[in-house]
């Protein structure tokens, strides 16, 4: 069939869609109604999906993350600075573009009602960007934060009740209680990661070095490397560095291993899966109902059909002149589905729900507006097809007995 043939047939549908409007327009409620439920729904899926990938992200790492550690095969650790520039050698001959030290211990810090040893996370800039860190105001550090005289610290919300609540827009101050005080800046605050969490904090490598702070006995772990890489690079990336820290500390135990969710595969994408099956039954009712006012339409467009063959009018363009016509109310039914469906997502009750907890609200997903689009006109297809083929053998002799 040409363009023009294509296009008069469009022109044809749009007009009968017209005459039959009352007709059709139960149907095409039904249509339309499905498909919104289909694009919520997966829609909502792929946004929960996303929050709780962003989740795990945050107390595992983004895909993929290495985690590299050092332990003694006999006695203490001893002194970790060899290990640590060890490390930093490590980023810089693999050419990784995020990497951070990650070193658990605790800083004793001063409050209001005394000095507390708050749990401490040293850390470098990247590992905000690596871990998704929420923070509920203020900012993550800067590359140049680990240069300043007063330290910078990223608190939790239980610190920062204890603290007082001050206004961080005037570079609220905390000292440190150590051997020499030494006054820090908070500069940020982070979501509590359970209801009870004690004060925590997160310093800078290079801050932490130049403070000098005693951590309490039991408190210093030993020092971490995490590497956020290419997923393909994980594993060879893996043995290549147990095998050059290895030969660099004999007498340490290396390990190194993905600690991501994603290390065993996505555990999300079941639940996606199971969500569209069931939208998708919802989405067959409304082609159901649809199929059912065509077939009716169809046969009471006998003698218009029929006086259409008289002049001339081919099987085809009968074929396409009744499918389109189904093709192009499911398509406008769709379109209405998918903004419906975007309007709920938007909502803020709904946004809070889906959002709650993670650091980067989930945008309405393109794939579930097309999918709703792409479901829409395949029913249209598939509900205009039978009544199509009902109308092309349609007879002269039977339009002027009709």
């Amino acid at each position: 069939m040409s363009l023009t043939g294509i296009a008069g047939s469009l022109v044809e549908a749009w007009a009968e869609l017209r005459t039959h409007k009352t007709r059709v327009l139960l149907a095409l409620i039904g249509v339309a109604l499905s498909v919104a439920s289909l694009t919520t729904v997966v829609a909502l899926a792929d946004m929960s999906r996303e929050a709780l990938a962003q989740g795990s992200e945050a107390s595992s790492g983004r895909p993929a993350t290495l985690t590299v550690g050092a332990y003694p095969m006999n006695g203490e650790m001893g002194d970790p600075a060899p290990l640590r520039e060890a490390f930093g050698s490590v980023v810089e001959r693999y050419a990784v573009e995020y990497a951070s030290l990650n070193l658990l211990t605790s800083v004793p810090f001063q409050f209001p009602d005394g000095v507390v040893q708050a749990e401490t996370t040293v850390v470098d800039a990247d590992y905000g960007v690596m871990r998704r860190v929420n923070l509920t105001s203020g900012a993550w550090f800067t590359e140049t934060d680990g240069q300043r005289l007063a330290p910078a610290v990223i608190v939790n919300e239980a610190f920062y009740a204890r603290l007082g609540s001050p206004d961080l827009a005037v570079d609220p101050v905390v000292r440190i209680s150590n051997g020499t005080p030494v006054d820090a800046v908070v500069t940020g605050v982070r979501r509590n990661l359970w209801p009870e969490e004690p004060p925590a904090a997160y310093m800078l490598s290079e801050a932490y070095d130049r403070v000098g702070a005693v951590a309490a006995p039991g408190m210093n772990g030993p020092p971490m490397l995490e590497l956020w890489v290419p997923e393909d690079l994980a594993e060879p990336l893996t043995a290549a560095i147990i095998s050059d820290l290895s030969a660099q500390f004999p007498a340490l135990q290396i390990d190194a291993y993905r600690a991501d969710y994603a290390a065993w595969g996505d555990p999300y994408g079941g639940m996606q899966l199971a969500v569209g099956g069931i939208a998708g039954l919802v989405l067959l009712l409304g082609a159901v109902g649809l199929l059912n006012i065509s077939m009716v339409t169809v046969k009471y467009r006998v003698r218009e059909i029929g006086i259409r063959r008289s002049f001339g009018a081919t099987s085809g363009r009968i074929f396409f002149g009744v499918m389109l016509e189904s093709v192009v109310a499911t398509f406008v039914a769709g379109l209405v589905g998918v903004m419906a469906a975007i309007a709920v997502a938007k909502l803020p009750a709904v946004q809070r729900q889906v959002a709650f907890g993670i650091s980067e609200l989930p945008p309405f997903p393109v794939e579930a507006a097309l999918l709703g689009l792409g479901a829409a006109t395949a029913v249209g297809a598939l509900a205009g097809l039978i009544p199509a083929v009902v109308a092309v053998r349609v007879k002269v002799i039977d339009a002027i007995r009709f």
